[in-house]
């Protein structure tokens, strides 16, 4: 019985077979395996940190430098698109997706093991934890989005990764190179989600634990409560992104509002707030320094380097098809600028927010929260018993979580589904149910030879490749604006604008013919010689001095001027490439030469010249006198005295 699949063979089955290859040795050969991953997960932190850390910088200056560019009015689709969502509904569906299970996991973790780690100040834990949930990887989530969106609807092509790479490959990012694109970008997600289902299943089952619902914090209760979720996460994902995924990110982002205000109004709420406004200002201080930081002349804290700022940046790297995927699917119809400071600023300072309240407050604990520190997956539950109403607070926290475990496991099988099937949408349902058991299989087999640590060495591997791809993949995506701005901001021929419905027989046989330079000569001595003749006789008998000076290939008509600069009208015969399309392309028998010419003007004072070679006789003349009105009106003006005095 043949099965009907969305899948494309060759991204889907390299991928299929390097899980499978990983499973394995996880499941059969476990201690080799996690010490195999460990040492290679080694020579990464000793030689490319370098890296990590100067192409996530690079892509928080790419994002910007868009937004404030001409190239934030460009829309990710058609320029009468409307967004898709709300703005709430799209804000609430990039947390969801985002890190929403990372803020719950982290929120309170973090600053207390930075302070232990570094012996530090609250400042200090602070703004290191800051820096890691800022703007660098919303930058890396928003570099790998804006590419998929704005080639994927702008350009109307497949929404997936290979896409962002067409300026340079073309029609090749349908064959081979295309293929090692996406099977990257699969297996690069594939590990990312595994890491998060790893984080997500140890804080469930520590929340379960501390209110009584499950006797132990270990695999076995782990392995289940993946299981448990992951088969929701699929159902979930089988009735679509609409209605499944929209309905549980609004719901989650209202329920982690409330747990954060639960918090915020159980400390000292002036404090806390005035440490919110501490945090954003010492977060930005930092944000330039940080940003390139790599310890190099105190070796000493290279290891919490590379455990941690390296660990995240490879973590978002890998996140970066998933996310960048879900948020190039719910961002059609938005400008890049404000695709841009939607994905960067909103979602910074929310996280900004979000740890002034958990980790400020759970600063003021650091005594009695210190001893879990080696735990962090309790440390969370173990704060909310610090506060009143800890049953309930601990239940909101366990909905937080599982629901964002949920909604990243939903989204993420959906993202899987469309990277394997070249951006096709409407996959099979057992497609779905593939996605969800191979991620169980991941996530169960790794935490099996290594715990968590093994899918983090996996995570670190697979994201050095994909961020040199992203480096790329940004050029592409320059290459892409630079020419869509060109396009849309063509203007009809300046040429053009003396036509009425005379001559349109002999100006359509212009248009359809590929002039050559036998043509142009012709041109110049039929049409631009003779009008320039008959303005330099009518200046003649009003005494100006002029004349015409012919070169090879050009003529151009010269007034002089005794303090200022002459006024000057030329036209030259430039040789012009034929784009190989057109030569390719069957419905244009016409076209078959290589190379065309054209009369283009030039000036004397260096402006972009433009194509005249549909003007008759009279035409040109009226556009020489225009020029020269315009010159002698510039003239009239001393302020332009810079640019039309004679300097000689």
């Amino acid at each position: 019985m043949k099965i009907k699949t969305s899948f494309l063979p060759a991204v889907f089955i390299p991928s299929i077979i390097f899980i499978v290859i990983l499973v394995s040795l996880s499941v059969f050969l476990p201690t080799q395996t996690s010490e195999y991953l460990t040492y290679l997960k080694g020579l990464i932190f000793a030689n490319f940190s370098w890296f990590f850390i100067l192409s996530v910088s690079f892509f928080v200056a790419f994002m910007l430098m868009l937004a404030l560019s001409k190239f934030g009015d460009i829309k990710l689709g058609k320029d009468d698109d409307e967004p898709s969502f709300s703005f709430f509904s799209w804000l609430s569906m990039l947390f969801a997706t985002g890190m929403g299970v990372g803020l719950m996991y982290f929120g309170v973790a973090e600053p207390l093991i930075h302070k232990q780690a570094l012996n530090s100040s609250d400042k200090e834990a602070l703004v290191h934890t800051l820096f890691h949930w800022g703007i660098h990887p919303w930058a890396i989530y928003g570099v790998c989005a804006l590419a998929m969106a704005y080639f994927g609807f702008r350009y109307k092509m497949p929404l997936t990764l290979r896409s962002a790479f067409y300026p340079f490959l073309k029609n090749k990012i349908y064959g081979f190179w295309g293929n090692v694109i996406d099977i990257l970008a699969l297996i690069v997600t594939v590990f990312g989600i595994s890491t998060t289902l790893g984080y997500s299943a140890s804080s469930l089952n520590a929340g379960l634990f501390k209110l009584g619902f499950l006797n132990d914090i270990s695999f076995n209760e782990q392995v289940l409560i993946i299981l448990i979720v992951v088969s929701l996460s699929t159902i979930s994902a089988i009735t679509g992104v609409k209605k499944g995924l929209k309905v549980l990110s609004e719901l989650n982002l209202v329920l982690a509002f409330l747990l954060m205000l639960f918090v915020l109004f159980c400390g000292d709420l002036v404090n806390l707030l005035s440490n919110f406004s501490s945090n954003l200002g010492i977060y930005f201080s930092n944000l330039v320094e940080l940003s390139f930081k790599t310890y190099v002349y105190d070796k000493s804290y290279i290891p919490w380097f590379n455990s941690w700022t390296i660990f995240y940046w490879a973590w978002w790297l890998s996140w970066a098809p998933f996310v960048g995927f879900f948020i190039a699917k719910i961002s059609r119809g938005r400008t890049i600028r404000e695709f841009i400071f939607g994905v960067l600023i909103v979602p910074t300072t929310f996280n900004i927010l979000w740890f002034s309240v958990f980790g400020n407050f759970a600063l003021e604990f650091s005594d009695k929260l210190g001893a879990f520190t080696n735990s962090t997956e309790r440390l969370l539950f173990e704060f909310l018993e610090l506060l009143p109403l800890s049953n309930i607070s601990a239940i909101l926290a366990l909905i937080v979580l599982l629901l964002f475990f949920i909604t990243s496991a939903d989204s993420g099988i959906f993202v899987l589904n469309s990277l394997a099937s070249a951006g096709k949408e409407k996959p099979y349902k057992w497609q779905s149910i593939l996605w969800g058991i191979s991620l169980i299989a991941i996530a169960v087999s790794l935490s099996y030879s290594g715990g968590l640590d093994s899918i983090l060495s996996v995570t670190m591997i697979v994201a050095l490749p994909f961020a040199l791809m992203l480096v790329l993949m940004c050029a592409s995506l320059l290459k892409g604006l630079i020419v869509d701005s060109r396009y849309f901001g063509a203007k009809v021929s300046k040429a053009s604008v003396y036509w009425n419905g005379d001559f349109w027989e002999q100006r359509l046989e212009l248009i359809l013919k590929q002039t050559q330079i036998k043509d142009m000569k012709i041109f110049l001595q039929d049409f631009v010689r003779p009008a320039m003749a008959k303005i330099k006789a009518k200046l003649d008998e009003q005494g100006l001095s002029s004349f015409i000076e012919e070169n090879k290939g050009s003529i151009q008509l010269i007034i002089k001027k005794e303090l200022s600069k002459d006024f000057i009208y030329g036209v030259k015969i430039i040789k012009h490439e034929v784009n190989k399309t057109l030569l390719d392309d069957e419905n244009l028998p016409n076209v078959s030469k290589e190379f065309e010419y054209r009369p283009m003007t030039f000036f004397g004072d260096d402006r972009l010249g433009y194509d005249i070679k549909y003007l008759n006789e009279k035409e040109i003349i009226v556009d020489i006198l225009k020029h020269y009105e315009r010159y002698l009106n510039l003239l009239d003006d001393s302020d332009n005295e810079i640019f039309t005095i004679d300097s000689k």
